[in-house]
């Protein structure tokens, strides 16, 4: 198993104290924490990208740039880029300089994103989501895959002789698609031979198991070699505790307080926006969320790797609004007591290539 640090980049206030930190603040709690990832061992650290609600991430170019810039070895990755509202000409000069800057460590995870209101931000007709996300990734796969691209489309101009620049560093950079409640994301990377990235934050476990199978099933039948339909998963937030009874004691009311704060009423029965696990008891028990003693965490992780089959486990250690060292000190407990033996129940050959 390999581990990935994710952050949106929220902000909103303390769901217990009220205090809001600074934009500038919570940037620099994103890279240190990003540094301190590197320096913990975790083999990628990822940023969200966010167009409305209580979120920073509208630019997560700028901010990998920032990463790249302070590490050495770790994989930058996206999480995720929200290609259906963007030009694939300028993810494709963005991010193959960013590939460049990072000597090859840029990956992306595409998808249509989270967030409802950004189709209207961008002027763009949410019902057609799907259209734009299957139109501007393969568009986007063409610019980096070959030069002197033609190409014609339906929600951007034509294209005649087109080589954006720069080239990325050795290739194309590896694509995920971000996958958290439709089949349609599965069915386009299986259509291409890409990896898939569920969600696996907010839903219970059979929902996501029903879109990785989907998405093996169909990786097969499209022709690709089994072997490499690699499969990662997210989660929905880790505060580990030495005990099942000290985690309750200790995040309860945090935990409770801030599914309170983001529960979207006008989102009610639509999957994958409001959790069902509405307690911190419920969360440990059938959630995706990490929360528990380091054994706990550990059975849990494993859990899912028996339904999922996933080489890279996603954790994010900001969502609840714990201290920078509070940060620290969760991914260090968790580099330190539960990676290594996780390592070693689930090994993955992902990344080791490169």
């Amino acid at each position: 198993m390999k581990f990935q640090v994710l952050s949106l980049i929220s902000h909103s206030p303390h769901p217990l104290t009220g205090e809001l930190p600074s934009a500038a603040e919570r940037f620099e709690d994103v890279i240190e924490v990003g540094v301190t990832a590197e320096r913990l061992g975790y083999d990628a650290y990822a940023v969200g990208e966010r167009h409305a609600g209580a979120f920073l991430s509208s630019s997560p170019t700028v901010v990998l740039g920032a990463l790249a810039a302070r590490t050495s070895r770790i994989r930058l990755l996206t999480g995720v880029t929200v290609v259906a509202i963007l030009d694939p000409v300028r993810v494709a000069e963005d991010y193959a300089t960013l590939d460049q800057i990072s000597r090859g460590r840029i990956e992306l995870v595409v998808g249509k994103g989270a967030e409802a209101g950004h189709f209207d931000l961008f002027g763009l007709d949410e019902s057609r989501q799907w259209d734009l996300q299957r139109e501007k990734y393969e568009l986007l796969r063409r610019l980096w895959d070959e030069e002197n691209v033609d190409w014609e489309g339906e929600f951007r101009p034509s294209l005649k002789n087109v080589t954006t620049v720069p080239r990325p560093y050795a290739g194309a950079p590896r694509v995920w698609h971000g996958s958290a409640t439709s089949l349609n994301s599965p069915e386009l990377a299986a259509k291409h031979g890409d990896p898939l990235f569920t969600a696996n934050a907010v839903q219970p476990r059979s929902a996501y198991a029903s879109l990785i199978g989907h998405y093996r099933e169909r990786f097969e039948a499209y022709g690709h070699d089994p072997a490499r339909a690699h499969v990662a998963a997210g989660s929905g937030g880790l505060l580990i505790a030495d005990s099942a009874e000290q985690a309750v004691a200790r995040y309860k009311e945090l935990y409770e307080a801030k599914v309170a704060q983001t529960f979207r009423p006008d989102l009610e029965g639509r999957a994958g926006y409001n959790t069902p696990f509405r307690t911190i008891e419920d969360a440990i028990a059938d959630g995706p969320q990490l929360i528990g003693s380091p054994q706990q965490i550990i059975d849990k992780i494993l859990g899912y790797h028996e339904v999922y089959g996933h080489d890279l486990q996603s954790i994010s250690v900001d969502g609840f609004g714990l201290s920078r060292g509070e940060q620290t000190e969760t991914l260090q407990r968790f580099a330190e007591e539960i990676a290594p033996v996780v390592r070693r129940a689930a090994p993955s050959t992902l990344w080791d290539t490169l």
